[in-house]
C-alpha cells in the first residue's frame, strides 16, 4: 500500500497550514485568550517533549531495553515532581530579568560573555542531533509511504517547508520579544492531535491485531524466551543513565527550556503541570509495549523504530495510516519548529550581537526580525548537511541519546546556579569545556565509525550500544569534577557574587541604595540613546515605566533604579543578558561617590516574593516581619521612615490620610520633592535640633489644621543603615475643642461682667433721660432744646447697648419651650424688619430658601439671629447689590446660607469674628456682640455657625447656619 507525493504533500500542508491557522486565531483574539493562559493548555504545550524519539523512537528503546524505555518518560517526571524546588525557581529567575534561553540564565549567572558563547556553540551538538531525529524519521516515514522520490530528497524538502513554517510561526512579527501566543496554542494542539493518534494506534492494536482466543496474553507467555533474549534486562541496561539524561531534559533541552519557562504565561501552571504533564506521559508510553508486540507478531518488514507505522501498512488501513503518520507528523514539527525558534534566538544574543550591532540610524527591531529569520534557515540546513553527512546511517535511537546525553553536561552548572553560590565562571568554562570533548571523543566519533565504517585515525574507546552510558557517565564526570575544584580553587568576581545572590533558592539578593548619574528618565533615554537609538530607546523608556506602573516622566532616586533594572531585564529578552548588561552598565552608570546601602524597599520586596519559599526559623522571622509592617502601616498616626539622605523609604497609610498624598508617589524621592506644605514643613524639622513640635498650624484647603511632630533616630549597627523616623500626630480636632472651650469660658466671664454693668449703668441712664425730656418742657431756647435732644440720642444709644448686653448675658439660660419654627419664614420676618429701615432700600434682599424647613427652637430669637446676619450682609454690601438667602436639607440638618455681594473678611480676623467686642466696623457703628449673641443663640439649638469669606473673586461672604432637622417622625416617637 503507497501513497502519491501529492496526497503526502496535502497531508502535510493541511496539517501545518491548520496548525498555524489555529496560532493565528489565538493571536487575533478570535479565540478567548483565557484558553492559552489555562493550566491545561500549558500542560499539552510541554508536550513538545514527546517528539519523533517519543512516538517512533520509543518502540525502538523498547525492543532494545524491554521496560527501560519509561526511562523517557519517567526520567522528566521526576524533574516535574521536584517543580518546587526545580523548576519554579528557575521560572522565576526567568521571568524577573527576562531570560529567555538557557544561554541566557547560564551567561546572567556567571556574568561572563564567554559563557554564553560557549554555551551557544555547545548547544549545536545538542540541536543539530535532535533536529536530524526528526528529519529522519520524517524522510523515513515519507519513502515507507512512497519510493519515487530518494530519501535525501523527502528530507530536503521537509527541511524547506519546516523552514518556512518555523518563520511563520515565531519570526512573523517585527518585535521579536513578545511572547507568542498563537505558537502556545498550537504546540498544545499538536501534542493532543500526537497522542489521540497513538491512543488510536494502541487501541487497534489490543482489539484487532491479536487472536480472540487468548489474545496479547497468551501470545505473551507463548513468545516469552523470545522477548527476553532480544531485551536487556533492568539491571544489567543502561536505565539508570537514561534516566538521569531524561530528567535533565526538563531544564537543559532547548525547546523544553522555552516552552516551560520563556513562553509560560501563568505562572501558577506550573503547579498542575507537576503531576498533570507526568500524565500526559504516561497516556503517551501505555501504547509502545502494544505496539513493539503487534511489530513482532506480525512480521513487521520495518525497523523496530517504525513498527507504529508498518503496523498499518501490514494491515492495509490507509485510516490507521493516515493517522499514524499525522502523530508522527505533529510529534516531529513541534519539537522542530520550537527547537529552532529558541536556538535562533540564542545564536543571536550571544554570537552576532556581542561582534555586530546595527547602526542606532537603523531600524533595530526589523533588524533583529530578519537576522532571527537567517539564523532559523541557517539551523535547519545545518541539521539537514549533518543528516547528509551522518545522520542518515545512524538510528533514531542514536541520534537521540547523542542529542540527550551532549544536553546533560549543562546540569552541573544549573545545579550550581541554584544550590551552590559558591560555583563562578571559570569552573563553569572549564567543566563545560571538558564534558563536551569527553562527549565528542568518547560517544559521537566511536558512534560515528561504528555506523559508518569510518577509520579514525586516533585510538578510540570501544563504545557501542550496549555499554554508551558508561562514556555518559564518564563526560558528565569529568564535566562536575572540574566544575567543583576549579570553582573552589578560583575566586569569584563582584558581579558574579551579585548574581549569585539574585538566583540561589536558599538567599534573597540585597539590591544597593547608589544614586545613577541620569537625574530622570529623559536623562535614561538620552543615554540609551547612543547605543540604541533614540526611536528604541524612548521605546524601551516607555516600556519599562509602564512594566512598573511609573508614570512617564520619573525623577525619584528609587523609582529611577527600579527603572534601571527593569531596563537591564527587558534589553536580556531583547538581546541577551551579556550584551544587556554591558549597555546599562556602560551607558547608566552609579554616581562614584554615591552613597552605598542597602535598599531596604527593594530588599522587602523580594523578601514578599519569596515569603512561600521559606520555611523554619526564616519563615517565622518574615511572619515577624510582615506583622510589624502591617503594624507600622495600620498605625492611627503618620509614620515616614527616611534614609540617611533624607530618600522616603516608608510612607504608612495614615500619613496618606493626612497629607492626601499616596505612598507609591513619593517612595523612593527624597524628603524636600514634597509638594508644599509637607515638603518645607518636614524638611525644617528634620534638619532643626528639635525633637518634638507641638501643634504646629498648617493651612490645607479652607481651613487650617495643627499637627505634632516627633523625630527618632536610627543609628547605624551591625552593617544596617541608620536613618529618620518621623511621626506626625493630627491635634486638629483636640485644638479646635481647646478653642472652643476657651471661647465658651470668655463668653461666660464676658455674660457676667456684662449683666452686672447693664444693671449698673441702666437706672443713671434712665435718669439722664427723664432730665433730658424735663428741660424740653421747661425752656423754649432752641440751643436748650438741641442739647436736650442729644441728651436723648445719647441716651437711646446707650439703653441699645446695655440691651444687648442684657441678651447677651441671658444667651442660652432661656428656659422658653421649644417649638417647631419654620426657618424660610423667620427669615422673611428679619428680612421684612430689615426693609423698614433707610439703609435697605438700595439692597436687595432675596429668599430662594423652600418652605416647610422645620427645626425646634425659639421663633424669636431665631429671628434675631437672622436679623443679625443680614443687617451685616446689608451693611459690608454696595448700592445696588443683592442679598441672597440659600437652604440645604440633607436626612439630618437644615442649613441656610446667607451670601452677600460686599468687600469679604480678612483672613486673619475670621478667627475673632465670634468673640464679643470684636468688630470690623467704624467706632459708634457696631457694639461688637452681634456675632456673639447670635453664636450663642446658634449653640442653644444645638446648631453649628461658619463663615467662608472671600466667596469669588476676592469678594462677597457666606454664613452658614445649621440647625437640626424636625421630621414628623422625632413627634410620633417622643408621643410614644
Amino acid at each position: 500500500m503507497t501513497f502519491s507525493l501529492g496526497q503526502l504533500a496535502f497531508i502535510i500542508l493541511g496539517y501545518l497550514g491548520s496548525l498555524f491557522l489555529a496560532a493565528y486565531a489565538m493571536e487575533r483574539g478570535w479565540l478567548p485568550r483565557s484558553w492559552v493562559r489555562h493550566p491545561v493548555v500549558y500542560i499539552f504545550s510541554l508536550g513538545v517533549y514527546a517528539s519523533a524519539w517519543a512516538f517512533y523512537g520509543s518502540v525502538g528503546l523498547a525492543h532494545q531495553y524491554g521496560y527501560g524505555f519509561l526511562a523517557y518518560y519517567l526520567g522528566i517526571s521526576g524533574a516535574f515532581v521536584m517543580s518546587p524546588i526545580l523548576l519554579r525557581p528557575i521560572l522565576q529567575i526567568t521571568r524577573i530579568y527576562q531570560l529567555s534561553s538557557l544561554a541566557d540564565l547560564l551567561a546572567f549567572r556567571y556574568r561572563s560573555p564567554g559563557a554564553g558563547i560557549m554555551v551557544s556553540l555547545f548547544m549545536l551538538a545538542v540541536v543539530i542531533p535532535m533536529l536530524t531525529l526528526q528529519i529522519t524519521a520524517i524522510a523515513d516515514t515519507l519513502y515507507l509511504l512512497n519510493h519515487d522520490w530518494p530519501v535525501s530528497t523527502l528530507a530536503f524538502a521537509y527541511c524547506l517547508v519546516m523552514i518556512l513554517f518555523a518563520i511563520l510561526f515565531g519570526a512573523r512579527h517585527v518585535s521579536p520579544r513578545e511572547k507568542h501566543e498563537g505558537l502556545v496554542f498550537a504546540i498544545a494542539f499538536e501534542s493532543l492531535l500526537k497522542m489521540i493518534a497513538i491512543l488510536i494506534l494502541g487501541g487497534v492494536v489490543l482489539f484487532g491485531v491479536f487472536p480472540e482466543v487468548g489474545g496479547l496474553q497468551q501470545w505473551l507467555v507463548d513468545n516469552q524466551d523470545r522477548l527476553a533474549h532480544q531485551q536487556v534486562t533492568l539491571q544489567d541496561g543502561p536505565w539508570r543513565t537514561l534516566l538521569l539524561v531524561f530528567f535533565a531534559a526538563a531544564i537543559v533541552m532547548p525547546h523544553m527550556f522555552h516552552m516551560a519557562f520563556t513562553e509560560n504565561m501563568n505562572s501558577r501552571a506550573l503547579r498542575p503541570a507537576s503531576w498533570g504533564f507526568p500524565l500526559f506521559l504516561l497516556i503517551m508510553s501505555l501504547s509502545v509495549p502494544p505496539i513493539l508486540w503487534a511489530g513482532i507478531y506480525l512480521n513487521v518488514d520495518t525497523p523496530p523504530e517504525y513498527f507504529a507505522l508498518g503496523i498499518g501498512l501490514k494491515l492495509e488501513s490507509p485510516f490507521l495510516t493516515i493517522v499514524t503518520f499525522m502523530g508522527g507528523l505533529a510529534a516531529a514539527s513541534g519539537i522542530v519548529i520550537v527547537t529552532t525558534l529558541s536556538t535562533a534566538a540564542m545564536f543571536l544574543n550571544h554570537l552576532v550581537l556581542p561582534f555586530h550591532k546595527p547602526s542606532p540610524r537603523h531600524d533595530f527591531y526589523r533588524w533583529l526580525l530578519w537576522m532571527r529569520r537567517l539564523l532559523i534557515a541557517a539551523i535547519l540546513l545545518l541539521a539537514y548537511g549533518f543528516y547528509r553527512l551522518v545522520g542518515a546511517d545512524l538510528e533514531l535511537t542514536q541520534l537521540g541519546i547523542l542529542a540527550f546525553v551532549a544536553a546533560s553536561q549543562f546540569l552541573p552548572a544549573i545545579l550550581g546556579l541554584l544550590y551552590w553560590p559558591q560555583s563562578n565562571r571559570k569552573g563553569f568554562l572549564f567543566g563545560l569545556g571538558s564534558g563536551i570533548a569527553t562527549w565528542i571523543y568518547a560517544m559521537l566519533l566511536p558512534f560515528c565509525e561504528l555506523a559508518l565504517g569510518w577509520n579514525i585515525p586516533i585510538p578510540l574507546p570501544p563504545i557501542n550500544e550496549s555499554n554508551w552510558h558508561l562514556a555518559a557517565i564518564g563526560a558528565l564526570g569529568v564535566n562536575a569534577t572540574l566544575f567543583v575544584m576549579v570553582s573552589m580553587l578560583t575566586k569569584r568576581k563582584a558581579s558574579e557574587i551579585s548574581a549569585a545572590e539574585a538566583c540561589s533558592i536558599d538567599t534573597v539578593s540585597r539590591p544597593t541604595r547608589r544614586p545613577l548619574i541620569a537625574t530622570n528618565s529623559n536623562d535614561v533615554i538620552n543615554s540609551l540613546s547612543k547605543p540604541l537609538g533614540r526611536y528604541v530607546a524612548e521605546r524601551e523608556v516607555y516600556q519599562a515605566l509602564t512594566d512598573l506602573t511609573l508614570p512617564s516622566f520619573e525623577d525619584r532616586p528609587y523609582a529611577l533604579r527600579r527603572l534601571r533594572v527593569r531596563l537591564e531585564a527587558n534589553l536580556s529578552g531583547l538581546m541577551g543578558p551579556t550584551v544587556a548588561h554591558d549597555i546599562v552598565s556602560r551607558y547608566l552608570p552609579f554616581q562614584e561617590d554615591g552613597e552605598l546601602s542597602e535598599d531596604i524597599y527593594q530588599i522587602e520586596q523580594r523578601l514578599e516574593g519569596f515569603h512561600d519559599r521559606l520555611s523554619g526559623i526564616a519563615s517565622e522571622l518574615d511572619n515577624l516581619r510582615r506583622y510589624h509592617r502591617q503594624t507600622l502601616e495600620r498605625l492611627p498616626m503618620g509614620v515616614c521612615s527616611l534614609a540617611g539622605d533624607g530618600e522616603i523609604l516608608m510612607w504608612n497609610q495614615a500619613m496618606t490620610e493626612l497629607t492626601g498624598i499616596v505612598a507609591v508617589d513619593v517612595t523612593g524621592s527624597h524628603l524636600n520633592r514634597l509638594p508644599n506644605p509637607w515638603g518645607a514643613l518636614l524638611t525644617n524639622f528634620v534638619s532643626s535640633d528639635s525633637m518634638h513640635e507641638h501643634k504646629h498650624r498648617v493651612d490645607t484647603g479652607a481651613r487650617p489644621n495643627w499637627y505634632s511632630l516627633h523625630k527618632a533616630m536610627i543609628e547605624p549597627s551591625g552593617g544596617q543603615p541608620g536613618g529618620i523616623v518621623v511621626l506626625v500626630e493630627d491635634q486638629t480636632e483636640t485644638q479646635l475643642l481647646e478653642e472652643e472651650l476657651i471661647h465658651s469660658e470668655r463668653l461666660a466671664s464676658i455674660g457676667r461682667l456684662a449683666a452686672g454693668v447693664a444693671h449698673e449703668i441702666g437706672n443713671p441712664i434712665t435718669g439722664i433721660d427723664c432730665l433730658a425730656q424735663g428741660m424740653r418742657y421747661e425752656t423754649d431756647n432752641p440751643e436748650l432744646l438741641q442739647m436736650a435732644d442729644q441728651i436723648q440720642e445719647q441716651t437711646r444709644r446707650v439703653t441699645r447697648i446695655v440691651q444687648s448686653l442684657m441678651n447677651f448675658a441671658h444667651a442660652g439660660h432661656h428656659s422658653t419651650e421649644h417649638e417647631i419654627v419654620d426657618l424660610s419664614h423667620c427669615v422673611d420676618e428679619a428680612m421684612q424688619l430689615l426693609r423698614l429701615s433707610k439703609r435697605s432700600q438700595d439692597i436687595r434682599f432675596v429668599n430662594d430658601s423652600p418652605p416647610h424647613l422645620n427645626v425646634l427652637g425659639d421663633a424669636q430669637r431665631l429671628v434675631q439671629v437672622f436679623v443679625n446676619l443680614l443687617g451685616n450682609a446689608r451693611d459690608a454690601s454696595e448700592s445696588g447689590t443683592t442679598v441672597w438667602v440659600q437652604a440645604r436639607v440633607d436626612e439630618h440638618q437644615v442649613s441656610i446660607l446667607v451670601i452677600d455681594e460686599g468687600h469679604g473678611i480678612p483672613a486673619d480676623t475670621l478667627d475673632r469674628i465670634f468673640e464679643p467686642f470684636f468688630t470690623t466696623k467704624e467706632v459708634g457703628k457696631g457694639t461688637g456682640l452681634g456675632l456673639a449673641l447670635v453664636y450663642s443663640i446658634v449653640e442653644e439649638h444645638y446648631g453649628h455657625i461658619s463663615i467662608e469669606s472671600p466667596v469669588t473673586d476676592g469678594r462677597g461672604t457666606c454664613v452658614k447656619v445649621s440647625l437640626p432637622r424636625y421630621l414628623q417622625t422625632d413627634e410620633m416617637e417622643q408621643t410614644e
